[in-house]
């Protein structure tokens, strides 16, 4: 999990793009403003495939992922995989 942390916190604020898997997404990634709630929205850019997760930053120090309305491994799988574009 904490490879997965690191790498969803790497990804830029706001909008960017780059490749998962051989094709184009777009990705938006927003944050609350105390910076405990951070969520990621991807879509496939000419495709039909999208990603779509919360994370909340608990006070204990544990992290909680909520992907919306798929499996967790497959966002973990996304952002693991993703690769901005430079």
């Amino acid at each position: 999990m904490q490879a997965f942390l690191d790498r969803f916190l790497a990804l830029p604020a706001g909008y960017s793009e780059g490749h998962y898997g051989g094709r184009r997404y777009g990705v938006s990634v927003s944050s609350s403003a105390d910076g405990r709630r951070r969520k990621l929205y991807a879509e496939e850019l000419g495709g039909k495939d999208h990603v779509s997760l919360n994370l909340y930053l608990l006070a204990s120090g544990k992290p909680l992922l909520k992907p919306c309305e798929m499996p967790q491994a497959r966002v973990i799988d996304f952002v693991m995989g993703f690769k901005p574009a430079p």
